[in-house]
């Protein structure tokens, strides 16, 4: 799978984290390359795997760690539940990243507080989510097409068709794709939907199968926002309430783990 970099900024204040930030990553499979500045605080990794699976495995080494550019081109975050979207319940959350590459779209997330199993995954029309996921309106479907799977061909799917992310037994889902139709300056504004059930792909045989893969009610749904690439965030202090990166880190997962999510940061900074 085509590889991206990511931007890490890394809580390091001698060589000997340095040292300890390299060898939890040096052995991991899917990793192709490993920078890592003490002076700026950067790590940058070039990788084919989930952001998240890189942000846990450097916090293995006892530093903390967040996410602060990916990609070297036009990247793109929904944020689903929490302050930044809607979820049933206040119970689905995460954070789903949009990067642009010559092959298409990487579209890299991680959910939490879904149900073991298949999950449809869709972008839709509207970035309007004041009547919560039902006023994003239709799947992305600037074609007019039928509804589809990723793999069909582009006249046999919507663009919002993104197929189906996969929840473990402990309700999270961390995937990794690349959509070849999908164009992050087409989808800026537009709104990223988990549902209830899988998506059928439109080769089922209810009516719903050819409009939305008949994959149930929308649980979670988050407006899709510009993000930072490579390098573009140098922010050190949270203009949300005026805390350091770390702080405003340290005050998130506080705030997640009195509701029990255990999904990644929502803070405003990783934008």
């Amino acid at each position: 799978m085509t590889s991206a970099k990511i931007e890490f900024a890394v809580n390091m204040t001698c060589q000997k984290c340095v040292d300890a930030v390299r060898n939890s990553l040096i052995d991991v499979n899917g990793i192709e390359n490993i920078d890592i500045s003490l002076e700026k605080g950067n790590v940058v990794v070039q990788t084919n795997l989930p952001y998240s699976l890189i942000q846990e495995k450097i916090e293995q080494s006892g530093r903390k760690a967040i996410l602060k550019g990916y990609g070297d081109s036009v990247s793109a975050v929904a944020m689903l539940g929490g302050n930044s979207g809607y979820s049933v319940n206040n119970k689905v959350m995460g954070v789903v990243r949009f990067v642009q590459i010559p092959d298409g779209c990487i579209i890299d997330g991680t959910v939490d507080g879904l149900s073991p199993g298949e999950h449809g995954i869709h972008i839709h029309e509207c970035g309007d989510i004041s009547k919560g996921c039902e006023s994003v309106g239709e799947h992305f479907n600037p074609n007019n097409t039928i509804h589809g799977g990723p793999e069909d061909n582009p006249l046999k799917r919507h663009v919002g068709d993104l197929g189906n992310v996969i929840a473990d037994e402990m309700g999270r889902a961390t995937f990794r794709k690349i959509d070849t139709l999908v164009n992050i300056h087409d989808i800026v504004g537009r709104s990223l939907v988990i549902t209830e059930n899988p998506d059928d792909l439109g080769k089922g045989n209810a009516p719903d199968s050819k409009i939305n893969g008949n994959s149930g009610n929308r649980l979670a749904c988050g407006i899709i926002a510009r993000s930072s690439g490579l390098f573009q965030n140098t922010k050190k202090i949270c203009a949300c309430d005026g805390l350091t990166l770390w702080d405003e880190r340290d005050k998130t997962l506080s705030e997640k783990q009195k509701s029990n999510y255990p999904g990644a940061s929502n803070t405003c900074i990783i934008f």
